[in-house]
């Protein structure tokens, strides 16, 4: 079976988790668990980007991506990744982005991490910005497919 890319929303004003959901024929509570930001149901933002679908294939089961290791997070490197990874910092209020994250890894990547890192309780080299296996599984980054 052929794997899809993850489809997100970018929330806009008057949108409520009801009425995305009936957009994406999809219920409030799959829209709960694929979004694990979202704490109450009642509040979402205007920009705030939220998955609507889950992975292809897992039941709806929320699914993230597996750490791909420290040497992954080089200029040269471009993945979708790297943007989903992006709009998980804004959602944890942890951005120095200004025009919102791309897939190239970048300094502002870096240095939104970093903060990430600080959130967590790092300090010193440990929130240099460069994921480490601990950080990045807290921040559960939706799993992406090609």
């Amino acid at each position: 079976m052929e794997k899809t890319r993850t489809q997100f929303y970018v929330v806009k004003t008057g949108d409520n988790l009801t009425k995305i959901a009936q957009t994406f024929h999809v219920t409030v509570d799959q829209l709960m668990a694929w979004n694990p930001q979202i704490k109450d149901r009642n509040k979402i933002f205007p920009d705030q980007r939220i998955r609507v679908s889950p992975p292809e294939g897992t039941g709806g089961d929320v699914e993230y991506e597996p750490f791909p290791g420290a040497d992954f997070f080089q200029p040269s490197v471009t993945s979708p990744v790297i943007e989903a990874m992006g709009y998980r910092l804004i959602e944890e209020e942890c951005s120095v982005y200004s025009g919102g994250p791309d897939s190239t890894w970048s300094p502002a990547d870096q240095k939104s991490y970093a903060n990430w890192q600080r959130k967590l309780g790092f300090s010193g080299p440990d929130a240099d910005g460069i994921p480490g296996r601990t950080s990045w599984d807290k921040l559960h980054v939706p799993a992406v497919y090609a």
